[in-house]
């Protein structure tokens, strides 16, 4: 069993098909799929999708959402942290995201920002709930931010940084999440080494689909990622540690479901 820790079928890109992407995965036996709001309509439309496997298992298949407001989309709406609180009566909501700080794509608005994912960070410890946290170009920023506010219980997704900066979060109690990016042909050594040095109990896996797609699937043609791929990168992780795939895939899981309570 595999869970796809962070993926978007509540995405566009997903309107005509979001039921059958669905349905491969759990045929894939990727069990669970955390589907991870970027703004108000998103955290919204992941409850909703969620809703509709409301009367399924995890050894069957399960959808679940978090709500949160990305740091890209902080000037989009006016935020107001009540109404997301609001959403996570909902009990499919597992976790806080996304959040945190984007410095590549949205520079001018870092106060903005900080000032959302304080909030949020806030709200993670009201309701007792994980964050999902989203770092571009932001991570010494970050880590001051989660210092600040004594909150660590989360993840840190897609994973990027090096091992210095992976010791500094695995030390705070946070996880370390890895998408399909380990699996094309440009990936940093300095990830590799995260991936062969991290804590297999403190590592989990996710396609942030549809984006990233991995390799195999690009070299299919394939154009946008999906949650069944997420094998792809349990592969990945085991060939990088020289480990069976089932061991990953055990591993993995098991955080999952300790991270976000998983049912």
């Amino acid at each position: 069993m595999l869970i796809d820790t962070h993926c978007h079928l509540n995405f566009k890109a997903f309107d005509a098909d979001w039921r059958s992407a669905a349905e491969r995965a759990f045929d894939a036996d990727v069990k669970g799929i955390i589907n991870v709001g970027s703004n108000y309509g998103t955290s919204v439309r992941a409850i909703e999708l969620a809703r509709q496997y409301r009367v399924r298992n995890l050894n069957e298949g399960k959808l679940f959402a978090a709500v949160g407001l990305h740091p890209i989309h902080v000037g989009d709406e006016d935020f107001e942290v009540e109404r997301y609180k609001k959403l996570t009566e909902d009990s499919n909501v597992v976790a806080i995201g996304e959040t945190g700080l984007d410095l590549y794509h949205n520079p001018d608005s870092v106060k903005r920002q900080t000032e959302v994912f304080q909030q949020l960070l806030s709200l993670a410890g009201q309701i007792d709930k994980p964050i999902i946290i989203h770092n571009r170009q932001a991570g010494m920023e970050i880590l001051k931010i989660l210092r600040d506010a004594n909150r660590t219980r989360g993840v840190m997704h897609f994973f990027s940084e090096d091992w210095a900066y992976a010791q500094k979060l695995l030390d705070m109690g946070l996880y370390l999440s890895f998408t399909g990016a380990i699996t094309l042909d440009n990936i940093g050594a300095s990830t590799i080494e995260v991936i062969k040095k991290a804590p297999l109990d403190r590592i989990m896996i996710e396609t942030d689909a549809p984006y990233v797609v991995p390799r195999r699937q690009k070299n299919k043609g394939i154009k946008r990622n999906e949650p069944a791929f997420v094998t792809e990168v349990a592969q990945r992780i085991a060939e990088i540690r020289g480990i069976d795939t089932a061991e990953v895939a055990r591993l993995t899981t098991q955080s999952a479901i300790n991270l976000f309570g998983l049912a």
